[in-house]
């Protein structure tokens, strides 16, 4: 089997939660057991770290990966979605798997798979477990696909579970409530392993500490540990980073961090690498001070994430960003604020299958509105998307494809205008 044989069989014949919606989610892990199972059980094989939570999972688990790498760990990082290349959601040290590898995987078990039927998701949790088995990593990053109780990742034994916080998103699979989604996210704590929540929440605070007790699991804040003294955009060789100074409870000693991820929002999703860090390194995993600060400032060279606040042209300043749900797009919008600029044009582009109108009505009506469809079955036609941002009072035009709003909006954008890009995922990934 070809590469490009392998992924028309992947996106053709197993449901894509990430294209069709819906249809593909399975609300139990029977398949995935099954497919283990016929796998010989791989992900009992390597040590690993589980991150769940509505947004930051992504950083998190990236640049704990480039931590771990900064210190000569041999690093798997599962993630999802992808951007660009299917391969980037299986990754060791920093490379995407092997083409060969997702042949092979797919030529050995396509006719196992017709009795299973499992999901994209679940063969693809299937294929990162089996490759970092035969791989032989020292550790895994394993990101959840979607809240946690219910992923096909939670049949893990981590040293570790991590929650990043808790905000309103697939709320058709979790329930409709903080508290609800919260129980979901909850799921991946287990007994005996210590768990982190990034953020203190006044509706899920009692959740997690009354799971993580009635597991026996210690607990931490990391945002109860570390707090933020000052941050500020600095130029290192010609390169921008994010320096921010941080104090550590029952400590007299500040704490110098550098992020080659640029973006405000990841003053949080630092708080909870430098706990989970300190953490591992009293469980006996050797991360010294320098391979942590190392791993935090060289996280995109080291891991290759893209999308995050990530600047794709200088003139005119065009950045895009994955941040999609209500909290995400409120760290964006905060974010562009602190971004001079004299007028605004946003690029957008949605899925259909989520309720947008609590989005598009905290985007600012000033700006000049680009709308887009993504090339995937669940992007929102440009049109309907255009007629429902109306009724908010964002004004723009349609067009056709992400890289003709792109256009667009690049040339309409005068000396000292800010292009931005965002709205889904799937926008993003057709202009990184």
């Amino acid at each position: 089997m070809t590469y490009p044989a392998a992924l028309e069989y992947m996106y053709s014949q197993l449901p894509m939660f990430h294209r069709v919606g819906a249809a593909a989610y399975k609300p139990n892990l029977d398949n995935t057991y099954a497919l283990l199972k016929l796998l010989n059980n791989p992900q009992q094989n390597f040590k690993c770290i589980h991150i769940a939570g509505t947004n930051g999972k992504g950083s998190v688990s990236h640049y704990l990966a480039s931590v771990f790498q900064s210190a000569g760990y041999k690093t798997a990082l599962y993630t999802s979605p992808h951007l660009k290349d299917f391969r980037e959601r299986i990754k060791i040290n920093g490379k995407m798997i092997d083409k060969q590898s997702v042949c092979d995987f797919i030529d050995q078990y396509k006719t196992e798979f017709e009795k299973i039927k499992p999901s994209f998701f679940e063969m693809t949790v299937g294929m990162a477990f089996q490759y970092f088995s035969d791989m032989q990593v020292d550790i895994a990053i394993i990101e959840t696909g979607l809240g946690g109780r219910l992923d096909s990742t939670n049949v893990l034994s981590p040293e570790m579970c991590v929650i990043t916080n808790i905000g309103f998103d697939h709320m058709e699979f979790l329930g409709n409530t903080m508290k609800k989604i919260a129980v979901e996210k909850a799921g991946i704590i287990k007994e005996n392993t210590p768990v982190i929540i990034g953020e203190t929440q006044e509706e899920t605070t009692k959740i997690f500490i009354d799971k993580a007790k009635e597991l026996n699991a210690n607990i931490d804040f990391a945002d109860q540990i570390y707090h933020t003294v000052s941050h500020q955009l600095i130029k290192l060789d010609d390169k921008p980073y994010l320096k921010i100074i941080y104090s550590k409870k029952d400590s007299n000693e500040n704490i110098e961090v550098l992020s080659d991820l640029i973006g405000v929002y990841q003053l949080r999703n630092i708080k909870t690498v430098l706990t989970a860090a300190a953490l591992l390194r009293s469980k006996g995993f050797k991360l010294s001070i320098e391979d942590i600060l190392d791993g935090i400032k060289n996280v995109v060279k080291h891991t290759g994430l893209l999308g995050r606040w990530q600047i794709l042209s200088e003139n005119p300043l065009t950045i895009c960003d994955t941040g999609h749900n209500e909290s995400g797009i409120a760290l964006v919008l905060e974010q562009i604020n602190l971004t001079p600029h004299k007028s605004l044009h946003f690029v957008l582009g949605m899925v259909s299958d989520k309720e947008i109108d609590k989005v598009l009505q905290m985007l600012p009506q000033k700006a000049v509105y680009y709308f887009c469809k993504a090339d995937i079955p669940r992007g929102m036609n440009q049109d309907d998307l255009k007629a429902k941002a109306m009724k908010h009072g964002l004004k723009g035009e349609s067009f056709n494809s992400v890289k003709e709003a792109l256009i667009a909006a690049q040339s309409k954008a005068k000396k000292n205008d800010l292009v931005f890009v965002g709205g889904s995922t799937f926008t993003v990934a057709e202009v990184v």
